[in-house]
């Protein structure tokens, strides 16, 4: 058989940008790293997505399999919500580039409602099978907190796609769960595999030199990685250290960027101030995701306080080091977090029921090693290699690949 190739589509994510600024997060670290593993296991991939105002060059070879195209469709710096009225540029961009190049596909694999319109296009036209991962879903968002807006096309396009997509991967039951509850999709074609974790860069250090590294004393971390937004609900977080009583000196880190200016991180810090706890918390910004794990491992206990979550990568990213997570029980989270074995899950948005988990956990340093090495073990079953054979194999049943893995999610 000839060499598999596939083309992802990764319109507004592109997998060369830094985690934890802008719109930039956790798909675009799954982008990088589930092609980077399918490369590693002899695919050809490359990775389309749209040209922004830090590229070097339009394309960038990463790893020896994988490339990075930058397309241009819009102005640089063009806004999320404005590229929809560019998808056909793209998509004509696609084509172009395709054409000259001389590349054929055997299959195409699309990121997010943008890129599933580009994906159904330019799959239907090369006659071969397209696959999509949503990553979220705006009816999903929508219904989990109050005021949160998406674009009036978004959630047309996803049903529209997941009705002509040949396979859609979720990454939970929940998620599946809802595309065929709010979406009609068919239950038939949509598979689970969940997101996957570095298990090389992510593993446990020891946490006194991760402390010292990072210049903390012996307070008690409680720690938040993610963007600064509503929907990622920091303010409970601010809420829960507000409620603890620990007669140890408990500090809170946030480790991410604001989405929109600094009006989340003004509003949280408002509210910091109004609970008398300026001093305890510690607005670090973004950091290098190489840097991460110093952050996991320094810390006691890693609070996951989203409305949603279509998977929940830090939570995994945690339990890879070693750190108990206590969650809000939504989306993905259920799935990855096992209640009582690997960190908490909290039904109910209440500041009072996360800070008793935090204050058991950090109370008790059986309790924190139990928790953190059940972590680690549930993590190694989603390394990068485990999660890509399970993609490939979706692709197989479509293309006639020969499979690759036996797992089951």
């Amino acid at each position: 058989m000839s060499e598999q190739r596939a083309a992802f589509i990764t319109l507004h994510a592109c997998p060369l940008a830094a985690p934890g600024q802008g719109k930039s997060g956790g798909m675009n670290v799954y982008v990088r790293q589930l092609a980077a593993a399918l490369g590693d296991m002899g695919m050809q991939i490359d990775i389309f997505t749209r040209e922004h105002s830090d590229v070097s060059n339009r394309i960038e070879t990463i790893g020896t399999s994988v490339r990075v195209i930058h397309i241009k469709a819009g102005e640089p710096e063009a806004h999320v919500g404005e590229l929809y009225a560019h998808l056909p540029e793209f998509l004509e961009q696609v084509n172009t580039f395709k054409e000259e190049q001389g590349l054929e596909y055997d299959v195409v694999h699309s990121h997010y409602w943008l890129s599933s319109w580009v994906g159904r296009e330019l799959s239907q036209a090369m006659g071969v099978p397209h696959v999509v991962t949503f990553h979220t879903l705006a009816l999903l968002k929508m219904q989990s907190r109050a005021g949160e807006v998406e674009q009036a096309e978004r959630p047309v396009v996803e049903g529209e796609v997941m009705a002509t997509a040949d396979r859609i991967i979720a990454f939970s039951p929940h998620e599946r769960d809802a595309m065929v509850r709010l979406y009609g999709a068919d239950a038939a074609k949509v598979s689970l595999v969940p997101c996957g974790v570095d298990l090389s860069v992510f593993c446990p250090l020891d946490r006194k030199t991760a402390r010292g590294r990072l210049g903390l004393n012996g307070d008690k971390i409680l720690l938040y990685v993610g963007r600064v937004e509503p929907l990622k609900g920091l303010d409970l977080l601010v809420e829960t250290a507000a409620q603890m009583d620990s007669e140890q000196g408990v500090r809170v880190m946030v480790v991410g960027a604001d989405v929109n200016g600094d009006r989340e991180m003004d509003r949280v810090k408002l509210l910091a101030k109004e609970r008398d706890l300026e001093d305890q918390i510690d607005f670090v910004g973004q950091v290098d995701h190489n840097e991460l794990p110093l952050y996991y491992n320094a810390a006691d206990v890693c609070v996951v306080p989203s409305y949603y979550e279509s998977f929940g990568l830090v939570a995994l990213e945690a339990m890879a080091c070693g750190t108990p997570v206590v969650a809000t029980r939504v989306g993905g989270l259920s799935t990855i977090i096992q209640h009582g074995s690997t960190g908490y899950l909290k039904p109910w948005r209440c500041p009072d029921a996360f800070a008793n988990s935090v204050e058991m956990i950090i109370s008790s340093d059986g309790l924190q090693q139990s928790l953190g090495e059940a972590g680690r073990k549930r993590a190694e079953g989603m390394g990068w290699d485990n999660v890509a054979a399970m993609v490939w194999d979706e692709y197989a049943v479509l293309t006639g690949y020969p499979t690759k893995s036996d797992n089951k999610y």
